[in-house]
């Protein structure tokens, strides 16, 4: 058996970012043959991945890449809070969005980016030993006369992408997305409410005893002022403003359309 040096080990390490135990057995088993020995690390990160798949994942990080055209947004899911914050993890996550970004693809890349990054998974799994997982990824263009802006909160792991139309705006685009964030929005504005959902709303309304007995043309007005107060709440394009609560961005920016957003939280509805 070959004997191991500790440059042997350190020079491993800095290849594979594996411990430095590992290296040492790695090179061991390979008989000093680097090349055997990363084969043997990433042949190992693939087992210790199998072996911790059934393990939940809804801790995180997301990442975002964009070259003023396009804009990818890549959700990264681990096992820990601890192992999220690591920069070997907001690395890894990092070049997923980067890889989304480079793809022919728009919209829902997850599939793509998945794959692309599987065996930088495998291995990373391999290092630090949680399981861990490329769960959403999305790549928007933005269509002519349009533009996209993003944001992603700190203090809660956030994240907003939106396509606005009719301004160029910087600061009004970053507060439309803050605004997105901040308020939860349902729809983008009155026209997108299914006319189920507002059934629902007039029925629930008109149910309230006192409005027994109101004449047709009252109740209808006040069921319309329960509605607009309904859009008020879940409406982007009606909600309170997020630098004014007195107005909203229809008033502030009339000209201003927004195309489509997403808001999305890590680990959401992760069992």
């Amino acid at each position: 058996m070959a004997e191991i040096s500790a440059k042997q080990v350190m020079d491993l390490r800095k290849a594979t970012g594996c411990g430095m135990m590992e290296c040492k057995k790695a090179l061991l088993e390979s008989n000093g043959d680097v090349e055997g020995a990363i084969e043997y690390l990433r042949k190992a990160g693939i087992a210790k991945a199998q072996k911790r798949a059934d393990r939940a994942v809804n801790q995180g990080k997301w990442a975002v890449a964009s070259n003023g055209n396009s804009v990818a947004l890549v959700e990264g899911l681990c096992e820990t809070d601890f192992v999220a914050g690591t920069p070997e993890f907001k690395a890894f996550v990092q070049k997923a969005a980067d890889a989304a970004l480079a793809l022919d693809a728009e919209g829902d890349v997850s599939a793509a980016v998945g794959a692309a990054m599987d065996a930088d998974l495998k291995t990373l799994i391999g290092k630090i030993g949680e399981n861990m997982s490329v769960r959403r990824a999305i790549k928007w263009n933005a269509a002519d006369g349009s533009k996209l802006c993003f944001y992603l909160h700190t203090a809660q792991p956030f994240a907003t992408v939106a396509e606005v139309a009719g301004t160029e705006d910087a600061d009004l685009l970053l507060n439309i997305a803050l605004h997105i964030t901040a308020s939860n929005p349902s729809y983008i504005s009155q026209k997108d409410v299914p006319a189920e959902f507002i059934a629902k709303e007039r029925e629930i309304a008109a149910a309230d005893p006192r409005l027994a007995g109101k004449p047709e043309a009252a109740l209808e007005k006040i069921l319309q002022g329960k509605l607009a107060k309904r859009y008020s709440e879940i409406c982007l394009m009606d909600m309170p403003w997020i630098d004014d609560e007195h107005t909203t961005l229809a008033k502030i920016a009339p000209g201003v359309t927004v195309k489509r957003f997403v808001r999305w939280l890590v680990g959401e509805e992760v069992k």
